[in-house]
């Protein structure tokens, strides 16, 4: 799988620097927006109670997929991720479908997270247009992405440790006003007692649930650029999948527990008002959650872009996308085209929000909804070629192997093929949009094909 792309190469590489700690900063910096943002509408679907069920049931399926997926991340450490692996199981097509399905999920999220930059921003500097604060701060990530990996990757290390830390504070002073009987009660979404309207509701939430660690397999992109890819990796999976499970129920449970969260259901910044209803309007703990929270909207923003430059530099860099958009910076060593491809559509989607609000929903929950589409797709796909390349390559290089194979994989696909169906059902107008995309993205691979092939 792309031997013929590869051949071709004659410009500069991308760079080999990124250990451990800069890998596993990366893994959850993409994710970790998820535990200040679009969670809670998962409460407005199917109560306290009833997320709850959902983010234990996704919860335990991230933790078989993330132990499989690195068997495949550390046996084929290629930029590409998802789009190497499943070429290299199902051929060049089925590579293509994960490949473009990873995209969608990575290039549709920014959007989302540097609208809520914006926002805030112009809370706080009222002349600054909401929309035109998430333009700057896109421009501004995409610029330092594009600069190197080692910059890229220092700087997101230190606004995903200033998160994390955020967050451990949010937690530590919300305690002393946590409730179980207020977390619980209406518990089930406004029924009385577990019925079909309750696993309704559930089903409706998986996507909310899926957005607490959306993204995280993301670090795959930046095999490339990793220092020994097959010992790096691994630790940085574990010990990012561990953080992020710590932080998404701990969130959750506390900020619903603090009052009526019946409240903060469909609210887009869920913990400054938690916070406000344990600490009061004018503690500084609330003004300290409000300016240091944009670090998690900044971690998540800034490693998607590096994530979907990634993706969109290996599809194009196969044929599979124009390949300008292979382009790597004869100085800085980055996919810098790709960069501002990406980039563009979501400076695009950031101006066209009213028309994205497809099925009824706002932009914030439609994003999240199309980039689980992509998510759970690529999962399917990959999971798949898992099984496969372990029957038709038993000789390939495996420096990690998924435990408990083949039950702990087979869960996982199972687990995101149940996911994509139930989110089918509850989303089919998004769903039909998601799909044609993908249609529209791999009847037009031919034409990149060909044009690769004459330069």
């Amino acid at each position: 799988m792309g031997k013929r792309a590869m051949s071709n190469k004659t410009g500069p590489e991308l760079s080999h620097s990124l250990g451990t700690v800069q890998l596993w900063a990366i893994a959850v910096g993409l994710v970790i927006s998820g535990e200040y943002f679009g969670w809670s509408y998962g409460w407005d679907s199917a109560g306290t109670l009833g997320f709850l069920v959902a983010t234990i049931l996704v919860a335990v399926m991230y933790l078989a997929l993330i132990f499989s997926y690195t068997e495949l991340t550390t046996a084929m450490p290629r930029a590409g991720g998802p789009f190497v692996y499943v070429s290299a199981a199902f051929g060049r097509r089925a590579g293509l479908l994960a490949g473009y399905a990873s995209a969608v999920e990575f290039v549709f999220a920014p959007p989302a997270i540097a609208l809520a930059i914006g926002s805030y921003l112009h809370v706080q500097f009222p002349a600054l247009p909401p929309k035109l604060g998430a333009t700057l701060a896109f421009l501004t990530f995409m610029a330092i992405n594009i600069v190197g990996i080692q910059i890229a990757a220092s700087f997101e290390l230190i606004v995903t440790v200033a998160a994390i830390i955020e967050l451990l504070i949010f937690m530590g002073v919300v305690l002393p006003g946590f409730s179980w009987s207020r977390f619980i009660a209406h518990g089930w979404g406004g029924a009385d007692h577990f019925s079909w309207s309750v696993l309704t509701g559930i089903a409706g939430s998986v996507p909310f649930a899926i957005w607490f660690f959306l993204a995280i397999e993301g670090v795959a992109l930046t095999a490339e650029e990793a220092r020994s890819p097959r010992k790096t990796l691994p630790r940085a999976y574990i010990a990012a999948i561990a953080t992020l499970v710590l932080l998404a129920f701990g969130v959750m449970i506390l900020a619903g527990g603090v009052g009526d969260w019946r409240t903060l259901a469909s609210l887009n910044d869920p913990l400054p008002a938690a916070m406000r209803m344990v600490v009061g309007d004018h503690s500084p703990w609330l003004h300290m959650l409000v300016w240091l929270g944009l670090f998690g909207l900044v971690a998540s923003l800034h490693g998607i872009i590096m994530g979907y430059s990634r993706q969109i530099y290996a599809l194009a860099d196969d044929g599979g996308l124009p390949r300008v958009l292979a382009r790597v910076h004869p100085r800085f060593r980055t996919p810098w085209t790709a960069t501002l491809a990406g980039g563009a559509v979501g400076i695009l989607a950031i101006f066209s929000d009213d028309f994205m609000s497809w099925g009824g929903q706002g932009l914030t929950a439609s994003i999240v909804t199309l980039s689980v589409f992509g998510a759970l797709t690529m999962y399917v796909l990959t999971m798949s070629s898992l099984f496969r390349l372990r029957r038709t390559a038993p000789d390939m290089q495996r420096t990690w192997l998924a435990p408990g194979y083949p039950v702990v994989p087979g869960f996982a696909l199972a687990a995101a093929a149940a996911a994509l169906i139930l989110i089918t059902i509850q989303n089919p107008i998004l769903f039909t949009v998601f799909i044609t995309m993908m249609a529209v993205a791999l009847g037009m691979s031919m034409r990149f094909s060909r044009s690769s092939d004459t330069e």
